[in-house]
């Protein structure tokens, strides 16, 4: 099994995190670092994502600060505690991106709504979104991806799928063995 695209390391991956990195908490939020379990091998899937591409970022809707369930800096310190975890194995998050919002808020950065994807390119020129690649496990995942041009991996979930991804796999360390 292989990708349909020829990658190289002008490519940009983009990650959903819950669910793609570490568990999802389902119908409810990792408020807090002692939430967040990191998925089997995602450390090493990040270290091939490193080597293979030229950014790797996470995009991710977080609700839970609207809703009043967690604030910002509760979502900055599972962050950086993902991030340590993933140093320790030597893999690198370029940046994480996140919504605050309510679903079906006006003029909302929630996916699928492209606007993290917008401020990505707008802090990093040289992403071009016909070579970058969105990985996520739900529908607004793959509707943000393609709204922005790029490819699309479903990471396969209990959810119900009404949007069909280019490609999907099991897991983010499948696709990596697959690049």
């Amino acid at each position: 099994m292989n990708l349909p695209w020829e990658i190289d390391n002008d490519w940009t991956i983009f990650l959903d995190r819950d669910g793609v990195i570490n568990e999802r908490i389902m119908g409810g939020y990792v408020t807090k670092p002692s939430e967040f379990h990191l998925l089997k091998n995602v450390p090493k899937a990040i270290q091939t994502f490193n080597e293979k591409f030229k950014y790797c970022f996470v995009v991710t809707n977080q609700q839970g600060i609207a809703k009043k369930i967690m604030t910002t800096s509760n979502l900055e310190e599972v962050h950086r505690y993902m991030n340590t975890l993933l140093e320790n194995e030597n893999a690198k998050i370029d940046k994480i991106y996140f919504a605050p919002g309510f679903k079906n808020e006006e003029n909302s950065s929630r996916k699928p709504n492209p606007k993290m994807g917008e401020i990505a390119k707008s802090e990093y020129p040289d992403i071009e979104f016909s070579k970058s690649i969105m990985v996520g496990d739900t529908d607004s995942d793959i509707l943000f991806g393609k709204n922005l041009g790029m490819k699309t991996v479903r990471v396969k979930t209990v959810e119900e799928i009404k949007v069909e991804a280019d490609f999907t796999v099991n897991s983010l360390y499948e696709l990596s063995k697959i690049l």
